[in-house]
């Protein structure tokens, strides 16, 4: 009688449900209209702590590829911060302005020894009746001494604009990367131009804003960067959208066209943990779509349609499982990479900034 209950018990009980699926063991941080820096347990998707940042509301968070730094550049767009990611503590702030001259960066990047930022900048003047705009400029600035090294005018048409523009240096430093219309490369020891490659990113003006998001590194090779990027095809006259995966040591390029680039809206990158996949997000009004790129065998593998909202941006979990999509607002959405099923939503108490979203995964930093 006993086994005929115990029986009927585990009939009634079914099979255990499946674990919940979780985006690893790594670490989310995005800055916050609270001015700080929210971190988040990827595997309790729960708020850990807060970094308070001194410079008020961050306007862009890079993390440096050894990721030990955050450097935090403020909304003012003068002010910066770094933050040692282990103490989560702030370790200098510095801006480049003085008195009646604001220096407000367009784009900015960091050595790998962490000692030289790069800035492209453009100088505001306050005069008795009106404000002196200059021309971009390059900016070469010594992080250890909060001096500035050099400046060089921009010297290509046309002039770069926000969310138009990128900066990224080689693995050792010596070449710094402009990421425009064009692909420029320079030499950082006098900054001058060596080479250029007939690429662009992808927000021509019928794509709308350009999305820092678009170039996701998390899960790159030390010295490798995979992003999108436009380019004409010569036979057809017709932009395409191109995956590009740069080497920025040798100064090589590997890419090949994913489609035509959409006619308006925008568009978003992430990289899978594995590097065998990329996800695109296309956004236009009413209509969002994501694809899934098998990079391995160079093609598109799947488009999927969904109810998203006005503005977004995605990354890939640290364990490749899970796609985060996010901004704006104070929510994240986390959905299934394979087949991109809604699972859940994280709330956080306080509306994110653009730009300063990184997923960091449990592991050792990288060497420089």
């Amino acid at each position: 009688m006993s086994l005929l209950v115990v029986a009927c018990g585990l009939i009634a009980a079914g099979p255990a449900p499946p674990p919940k699926l979780t985006g690893g063991t790594g670490t989310i941080y995005l800055g916050s209209y609270a001015r700080r820096i929210v971190v988040i347990d990827e595997a309790t998707e729960k708020p850990t702590a807060e970094i308070p940042l001194e410079t008020g509301l961050p306007w862009a968070v890079r993390l440096s590829r050894d990721r030990t730094r955050f450097f935090v550049q403020s909304a003012d767009q003068e002010h910066f911060e770094v933050i040692d990611v282990a103490s989560r503590q702030t370790l200098d702030t510095f801006t480049l302005s003085e008195g009646d001259k604001h220096v407000r960066a367009l784009a900015f990047d960091v050595d790998p020894q962490h000692r030289v930022m790069v800035l492209v900048a453009r100088t505001f003047t306050k005069l008795p009746d009106r404000f002196e705009i200059s021309a971009p400029t390059f900016i070469q600035y010594d992080l250890k001494e909060h001096k500035i090294i050099r400046t060089v005018p921009w010297a290509t048409d046309p002039e770069p604009q926000y969310y138009y523009l990128n900066l990224r240096f080689s693995p050792d430093g010596k070449l710094l990367y402009v990421f425009s219309n064009e692909v420029l490369i320079y030499d950082t020891t006098n900054l001058k131009q060596i080479d250029s490659w007939n690429l662009s990113l992808p927000n021509e003006p019928g794509l709308g804003r350009f999305d820092l998001g678009s170039m996701d590194e998390t899960n790159d090779e030390p010295g490798y960067f995979t992003a999108l990027f436009g380019m004409e095809d010569p036979v057809a006259k017709r932009r395409l959208l191109v995956v590009g995966r740069v080497n920025l040591g040798q100064k090589r390029i590997e890419f090949f066209p994913i489609g035509p680039a959409p006619g308006r809206g925008e568009v978003s990158f992430a990289l899978a943990p594995d590097r065998k996949h990329g996800y695109v997000l296309v956004e236009e009004i009413r209509h969002h779509e994501l694809w899934t790129i098998d990079l391995a065998g160079k093609r598109l593998e799947n488009q999927v349609q969904f109810e998203g909202r006005p503005r977004m941006a995605l990354r890939s979990s640290s364990n490749g499982q899970i796609i985060y999509i996010y901004e704006a607002g104070n929510t994240i959405d986390l959905y299934e990479a394979a087949g991109f099923k809604y699972l859940r939503t994280i709330t956080l108490d306080a509306d994110m900034m653009y730009g300063s979203f990184h997923v960091v995964p449990s592991r050792a930093p990288i060497a420089r």
